[in-house]
């Protein structure tokens, strides 16, 4: 039992260590540590590490070899040296990329999908395949696809308009004349 509470008190003590640490040095260490690694958030890291190794090595603060803060200021250099040199020491990390698959279309696809839409163009009206084909295939616009087929603007807009609401539906039904299931 006796050896439990001067553990605790060790503890206790070791803890109340650190905190004082912190309050009267904190600042000085955190402001070294950014000033030496140009990034807040590691130093900040840096000098928590500063402290736990306070913390294992308390004889090393009353030694009387210097001042606290100085051996403080020397433990965060220390580390941000190690730091860099560990970062030196290995390759620099690069970010994976993410795998490309080499990827071919599939020819027999492409012809299916062609055939599937020169079926569906073909029940089209005469006058919107020709919409389409002006629009779609040949790349006019609707001003030069009015001009070519020798119809208002407005009517090459209709037609195109029912003309692909006229593919979706198709689309949209099976050879047998039923829905088709969404996926």
């Amino acid at each position: 039992m006796p050896g439990l509470r001067l553990h605790r008190r060790r503890e206790v003590a070791d803890e109340a260590l650190v905190r004082s640490l912190f309050e009267e040095h904190g600042r000085a260490m955190l402001a070294y540590a950014t000033q030496l690694t140009r990034d807040r958030v590691a130093a900040e890291d840096i000098v928590q590490e500063a402290l736990v190794r306070a913390w294992r090595h308390p004889d090393s603060l009353v030694n009387g070899k210097g001042s606290v803060r100085g051996w403080l200021l020397t433990v965060i250099r220390n580390i941000v040296v190690d730091q860099v040199r560990a970062r030196n020491a290995r390759a620099p990390e690069v970010r994976e990329s993410p795998v490309e698959v080499a990827s071919e279309d599939d020819h027999a696809e492409r012809v299916v999908n062609s055939m599937v839409v020169v079926d569906a163009l073909s029940r089209l009206s005469a006058e919107h395949r020709e919409v389409l084909e002006q629009l779609y295939l040949q790349g006019s616009t609707v001003t030069e696809a009015a001009k070519t087929l020798g119809i208002p603007p407005g009517t090459v807009k209709s037609r195109s308009f029912y003309a692909l609401r006229a593919l979706r539906e198709q689309r949209s039904l099976s050879p047998a004349g039923t829905e088709r299931s969404a996926s």
